[in-house]
């Protein structure tokens, strides 16, 4: 199958189908995996726009997104609340407790759950769901264990093209709207 970002197995346009929920990692995935810190402690991270309208197309057609992360941040925190991600997990190591956890408390599936990661804390979570994404630029067991790997670095739109698989595979991607965040 032809995506917009290249060629995709029938078997993972097929899966995308099937998703009700889209759960993200953050560090590596909707970041670079960069953390500048300041001489004073501040912390900073960059985020692209493209994920950002991405998530929140996503979400107007009726995907569910969450994160879950290792980290605590309120960078994060305010960064997923402006896009208006209902579901924010942060500081869970062990990832697969909350995936589950999460998926229960909303009655979906894991069949019906796509995680996008780029490093082992991902990986459990990765081979539970019905389409297990990593990123291009992911640890090599995580791509070996992933059913999709992006064709997009993390933080420069990897999230974004899920978005956008997801989108396409639902018959909803001609109808995302909204502006870049």
């Amino acid at each position: 199958m032809n995506t917009l970002y290249g060629e995709v197995s029938a078997d993972t346009f097929d899966k995308a189908k099937e998703i009700k929920l889209l759960v993200c990692d953050v560090d590596g995935v909707f970041s670079d995996g960069r953390i500048y810190l300041g001489n004073q402690g501040e912390e900073l991270k960059a985020f692209h726009t493209k994920d950002g309208f991405g998530i929140k197309a996503l979400g107007k057609s009726g995907v569910q997104v969450a994160i879950i992360t290792g980290r605590t941040s309120a960078i994060v925190e305010n960064r997923m609340k402006a896009l208006n991600v209902a579901h924010i997990i942060q500081g869970q190591e062990d990832k697969l407790p909350a995936l589950v956890d999460l998926a229960n408390a909303l009655n979906i599936e894991l069949a019906n759950v796509a995680y996008i990661g780029d490093d082992m804390p991902d990986l459990p979570c990765i081979k539970t769901v019905g389409l297990g994404v990593s990123v291009a630029d992911a640890h090599p067991a995580v791509i070996n264990g992933a059913n999709y790997v992006t064709f997009t670095h993390g933080g420069f739109g990897a999230v974004r093209e899920v978005c956008d698989l997801l989108m396409l595979s639902q018959n909803t991607l001609a109808d995302a709207t909204g502006a870049s965040l």
